[in-house]
């Protein structure tokens, strides 16, 4: 695992943070060795603990072989479509490439057909203001965020409960 690249990507995420927050979530991610920085994507989910010396796959890549639990909401021959765990807003869905690529050009067609499918479910039964389509590269997996905007443009993630995913 190639820790530079995984920090930066880490250090992405937290952008969104508030400001205090997102300082000290810096200091921590940047202060970590190779086994810290292990540790911590183990406990959050976003690696598995390797059986073995099995080679390990990205989040999305578990999460479209059934390894992982997700919100699966959609799918088609390329792409499924899941909750987002930590949501800008109500109803923001990713969708992720059946096939791990590394750059939005490789994106197949089905790829925005899904996510173009997913924004029409979500405006007939969220009544969004708006609906943002956007790609993101996460720990070196492509994927589309389908993000539903209410009053204003959302800024912070937070954490859904069980119960809210479940609803939606």
């Amino acid at each position: 695992i190639q820790i530079k690249e995984i920090k930066q990507q880490l250090l992405e995420q937290i952008q969104s943070f508030p400001e205090d927050k997102k300082i000290q979530a810096q200091q921590q991610i940047e202060a970590m060795d190779s086994e810290q920085l292990e540790e911590f994507l183990k406990q959050n989910n976003l690696i598995k603990p390797s059986a073995g010396d099995s080679p390990q796959k990205c989040i999305f890549c578990s999460i479209i072989f059934n390894e992982i639990e997700s919100h699966k909401i959609d799918e088609n021959k390329r792409a499924i479509a899941i909750l987002e765990l930590n949501p800008l807003s109500k109803g923001h869905t990713l969708i992720v490439p059946k096939e791990h690529l590394s750059s939005s050009e490789e994106l197949p067609s089905e790829v925005f057909s899904l996510a173009k499918k997913i924004s029409k479910k979500i405006k007939s039964k969220l009544k969004p203001k708006e609906i943002t389509i956007n790609s993101t590269n996460l720990f070196g997996h492509e994927i589309l965020n389908v993000i539903p905007i209410y009053d204003k443009q959302p800024t912070e993630k937070k954490q859904a409960t069980e119960e809210e995913l479940n609803q939606l």
